[in-house]
C-alpha cells in the first residue's frame, strides 16, 4: 500500500514538474514575438499590472518614458471616446408616442427634407442676423462689448435657468426622411419633448461647474396664456435663488407644410445635429418694459459667434424683431429654438450638448 502511495506522489511530481517546464518555455518563446510585433495591444497585454496600469523596463514608477502615447495618439483616443459615448442609442419608451416603424396601414405618408439653414440677413463676423426691426446697429460693436453680468464657477447657488414656456413640443422619435398622418410633435413624455434637450444642457453645465437649474414646470397643459404662466415660474425661481444671472427658455421650431416638413441640420464629427436659432427682442418705444434689450442682445451675439467659432453650421441667422417673451426678466434671459418638429430626438440631444458647451465658454 506504501509503495502504491509513493508511486502516485512520483507521478503528481512528475506531473507538475512537466506543467511548470511547459509555462517557462512558453514564455521565454513568446516574449521575443512581443518585443518584435508591430501590434502595441500585444505588447501592452505582456506588461499589464493588475490595476490596469503598464509597466516600463526603464520606468517601473508610472512616470512618462519614451514609449507613452505621442499627444496626437491621446487626443485621437480621447476623441474617439467621446464619439462612441455620443453615437450610444438611447432607449425611449414609445407607448404613448409616435412611432416611425410601427403599422401606419392606411394612412398618407409624407415626406421630411434636410437643410442648413444660414447665409440670410446681415452678414456679422461669421453668422447672420436677421433684423426684423428696421433699427440700423453696429451688431459688431455691440458684439465685442462686455457681458453685463458674472456668472460664477463652482457657487452653491443655481447661476443658470433652464425652463420651456411650451414643454410639450417634441420630435421626431428617429432620424427618418418620412413621416405618417398621425404624427403628432407635442407631448408630456419627456424621452422625445424639449425636456430632454433642457435636462442636457443643465446636466452638461452642471459637470462643468456652472450651477444650474432645470425647472420642468408644465406651462402649456392649454396653449394660450403659456408666456404668462411660464415667467411667473421665472420670476418664483429668480426669488429662491437670488444668483440666477442667465435664463433660456428652450423651444424647437416648425418649419415646411403639412406634406412636407423641415429639419434643419449640421454636422459635427461625423453626427448630424439640429441647427439652433436664437431669439432676441427689442422695444423701441419702451411699450414691453423691456429697456435691457441691448444687453439681451449683445449675449445672444456672443453665443451665435461661438457656436459658430466652435461648430460651423450650428445656427440659423439670429432673428432679431419687436417682441419681448420672457426676455426682460434679466439681461441674461433669451429664447433658444432647437432643431424643428421633423429633427430626430437624437439630434436635439446632441446639439443640446454642444449648446452647453457654447454657452460655458461665453459664460467661464
Amino acid at each position: 500500500m506504501k509503495k502504491r502511495w509513493k508511486l502516485l506522489n512520483f507521478i503528481k511530481a512528475a506531473v507538475s514538474c512537466i506543467l511548470l517546464l511547459t509555462a517557462v518555455c512558453c514564455v521565454f518563446y513568446r516574449l521575443p514575438q512581443c518585443f518584435s510585433s508591430e501590434d502595441s495591444a500585444v505588447l501592452a497585454a505582456a506588461f499589464t499590472l493588475a490595476d490596469g496600469e503598464y509597466m516600463d523596463s526603464d520606468n517601473s514608477n508610472g512616470t512618462d518614458s519614451t514609449t507613452s502615447p505621442t499627444q496626437a495618439e491621446t487626443s485621437g483616443s480621447v476623441q474617439q471616446t467621446e464619439n462612441q459615448k455620443t453615437t450610444e442609442k438611447k432607449v425611449r419608451d414609445k407607448s404613448d408616442y409616435y412611432d416611425s416603424f410601427a403599422k401606419h396601414t392606411g394612412e398618407a405618408k409624407h415626406s421630411i427634407a434636410e437643410q442648413n439653414i444660414t447665409g440670410n440677413g446681415t452678414a456679422v463676423e461669421n453668422f447672420f442676423v436677421n433684423n426684423k426691426t428696421g433699427l440700423d446697429l453696429d451688431f459688431k460693436s455691440i458684439l465685442n462689448e462686455k457681458l453685463t453680468f458674472d456668472v460664477k464657477k463652482a457657487a452653491d447657488s443655481p447661476q443658470v435657468l433652464i425652463y420651456h414656456t411650451h414643454t410639450s413640443e417634441a420630435y421626431m422619435d428617429e432620424d427618418v426622411d418620412f413621416f405618417y398622418e398621425s404624427f403628432y410633435s407635442r407631448t408630456q413624455n419627456n424621452d422625445f419633448n424639449v425636456v430632454a434637450v433642457g435636462e442636457i444642457i443643465a446636466d452638461t453645465l452642471e459637470s462643468k461647474g456652472i450651477k444650474t437649474l432645470h425647472d420642468k414646470t408644465v406651462h402649456d397643459s392649454t396653449y394660450n396664456g403659456a408666456y404668462d404662466r411660464s415667467v411667473q415660474t421665472v420670476l418664483s425661481d429668480m426669488d429662491e435663488y437670488k444668483d440666477i444671472k442667465v435664463v433660456i427658455d428652450i423651444h424647437r421650431d416648425a418649419l415646411g407644410t403639412e406634406e412636407q416638413k423641415i429639419k434643419p441640420v449640421f454636422e459635427y464629427n461625423d453626427r448630424k445635429g439640429a441647427q439652433i436659432m436664437i431669439l432676441s427682442g427689442c422695444d423701441i418705444n419702451g411699450e414691453r418694459g423691456f429697456d435691457n434689450w441691448q444687453n439681451n442682445l449683445n449675449f445672444a451675439l456672443k453665443i451665435q459667434n461661438t457656436a459658430e467659432e466652435m461648430y460651423p453650421g450650428m445656427t440659423r441667422p439670429l432673428s432679431f424683431g419687436n417682441f419681448a417673451y420672457n426676455e426682460y426678466v434679466c439681461d441674461g434671459s433669451l429664447l433658444i429654438e432647437v432643431g424643428t418638429e421633423a429633427n430626430s430626438i437624437d439630434e436635439a440631444e446632441y446639439t443640446a450638448e454642444l449648446l452647453a458647451n457654447v454657452l460655458y465658454k461665453v459664460l467661464a
